[in-house]
């Protein structure tokens, strides 16, 4: 019997067939990307402006938690970059308590997406909204670490983008030579380490390096004024408990769109990454569990304090690259975090800023996607302005703004370009049969009586295309005795179309035409049905094919 709400986590699956060969392939993958998740964790979590155990934390449970429920084999969840900017701006407003509650009304529309097998759906958001709102992301994740790169002072970084740079131009003779190096030697170290080793991640190896020679520096060189973690943050190393979160009427209006934003956003990372895993892996994973245990794990997470947690397309190609084949691999990878952080977390106060500033110039170069903005900017004027619009509403304003004005732009190309392959001809002599797809006659063409016209729908029959089939109607000249609708084409129709036929219908019935409908697909016909309109129309004159109708047509106008 087929699961009612698709919810089919794979570790069960997974573990039907287990043995000692596969757990430890998972075992190590486990513990490599554990340990590349580390830096990203701490960094993802200050830059979203919580301190950075919350960035484990959410790695930890999250993490945990996709692996136990989801729907994919190798899915690796904690927090990302794209969450940066959505989670920065909520708490900016909010506070830490508004991203508690917006995160787990996202986790609820992540779970009822999965319970209604919408999965699939997320896959058809256009892909310029998808480039554009990445890119922007990319852009505003640079400019919020150039305060750190630089080591800047400043009392208060502004929220959005112009009122930043123009802070950090204003605040540029307080540049600290030292940080700025260790920043640059950071992104360099990230840079060229794949060139040595590609077991050992870049951000880990910079973090080590630059955090032993800040040490050194600030200890017994007596260089001071390199801004660590634990100068801005208390860390507190221990997983903490479960706090209640209130939730009211007033808080859930106003947060709402940010938790529309975060649960889109996630659904469409995770089923991304869950996707580009099946391509190297040769599984397929089931995308409404997927949705299901994201949803879980961002209404889980929060009560501990965490951030928005979804499927992490680097973190997942690591686990992939190192041999990870079973959510086994996922859940190891939790616990790793999990240990670093009870034994080695009180350490984390001594990573430079500026380094951590130099971890994320290199994530939000990697996803800026440059080179395939640079592509989509050669295709048609509609993409492009999809594009632009979402990528500078991103960067300017909201990534909420940008998400629902890009999916508006992007709906209302969709229509006018279907209402631009819809086309309404009229036919009043003779129809050429040859290439008929509605019936096979032996004669090619069929001759039209004085006083029946035909009109021909090619394609859907919606709100976009009703005024323009309106407006044929009106411009015709003499009234004929009787009108055929030919409909064979006519994919659906919506609420509009069916008003614009009832329209005609009582129009034509004032001015005594005969009106008969032809080539009317079964969908088609429920709709007619179902609104009451063949009885309105009368069922027999709702023809199968053009030569029924032409012959009812022929008797109507004898009469």
């Amino acid at each position: 019997m087929k699961n009612k709400f698709d919810f089919q986590p794979k570790l069960f699956t997974a573990l039907k067939n287990y043995s000692k060969e596969r757990f430890m392939t998972d075992l190590m993958a486990g513990i490599i990307v554990g340990i590349v998740a580390l830096p990203l964790a701490i960094a993802f979590g200050i830059a979203s402006g919580v301190s950075p155990e919350k960035g484990l934390i959410t790695a930890i449970i999250g993490g945990f938690i996709v692996s136990l429920l989801g729907g994919c084999n190798v899915q690796i969840g904690g927090p990302t970059g794209a969450f940066i900017v959505i989670v920065y701006g909520i708490i900016q407003n909010f506070g830490i308590e508004g991203l508690a509650i917006a995160t787990v009304i996202a986790g609820i529309i992540l779970v009822l997406m999965g319970a209604l097998k919408l999965g699939t759906v997320i896959k058809f958001i256009p892909y310029p909204i998808v480039v554009g709102f990445t890119s922007g992301i990319a852009v505003t994740i640079f400019t919020t670490q150039m305060k750190d790169l630089f080591g800047l002072t400043m009392d208060k970084v502004p929220a959005d983008f112009i009122s930043k740079w123009i802070a950090y131009f204003g605040a540029f003779d307080t540049v600290n030579p030292w940080a700025f190096v260790i920043g640059i030697i950071s992104i360099l170290i990230i840079t060229l380490s794949p060139r040595l080793t590609k077991k050992i991640p870049g951000s880990l190896i910079a973090i080590v390096i630059m955090t032993i020679v800040v040490y050194i520096m600030r200890n017994h060189l007596g260089i001071i004024g390199i801004e660590t973690i634990g100068d801005r943050f208390t860390i507190n190393a221990s997983l903490p408990a479960p706090a209640p979160i209130t939730f009211n009427m007033e808080t859930i209006n106003l947060l709402l769109p940010s938790a529309f934003t975060i649960a889109i956003l996630g659904a469409i990372e995770s089923l991304l990454s869950a996707t580009v895993a099946d391509g190297v892996t040769g599984d397929k994973h089931n995308s409404n569990t997927e949705l299901i245990a994201q949803g879980a794990a961002n209404i889980i997470v929060p009560i501990f304090g965490g951030i928005p947690v979804t499927g992490a397309i680097a973190r997942t190609m690591t686990n992939i690259n190192n041999g990870g084949r079973t959510p086994v691999a996922g859940i190891i990878h939790a616990i790793v975090l999990l240990l670093i952080l009870l034994f080695l977390g009180p350490l984390t106060k001594h990573i430079p800023m500026a380094c951590l500033a130099g971890v994320l110039i290199i994530v939000s170069y990697n996803m800026s996607e440059w080179r395939t903005f640079r592509s989509l900017m050669k295709n048609p004027k509609s993409d492009v302005s999809v594009l632009l619009v979402t990528f500078f509403l991103t960067v300017i304003f909201d990534l909420t703004i940008a998400i629902e004005i890009g999916l508006l732009i992007a709906m209302l190309f969709f229509m006018r370009r279907v209402a631009e392959t819809t086309h309404v001809s009229v036919t009043t002599d003779e129809i050429d049969l040859s290439d008929e797809g509605e019936i096979h006659h032996d004669e090619e063409v069929l001759s039209l009586p004085k006083g029946v016209e035909v009109y021909e729908i090619d394609g859907p029959f919606f709100f976009g295309v009703a005024n323009k089939f309106d407006g044929i109607m009106k411009s015709m000249g003499d009234k004929p005795k009787v009108r055929i609708i030919r409909m064979r084409k006519v994919s659906f129709i919506d609420s509009t179309g069916l008003h614009n036929l009832e329209s005609l219908f009582r129009l034509s019935e004032a001015e005594h035409i005969h009106m008969i409908l032809s080539g009317v697909n079964e969908h088609v016909h429920r709709v007619l049905t179902k609104s009451g309109f063949d009885k309105k129309i009368g069922a027999e004159n709702i023809c199968s094919n053009i030569n029924e109708a032409v012959e009812k047509a022929k008797a109507a106008v004898q009469v």
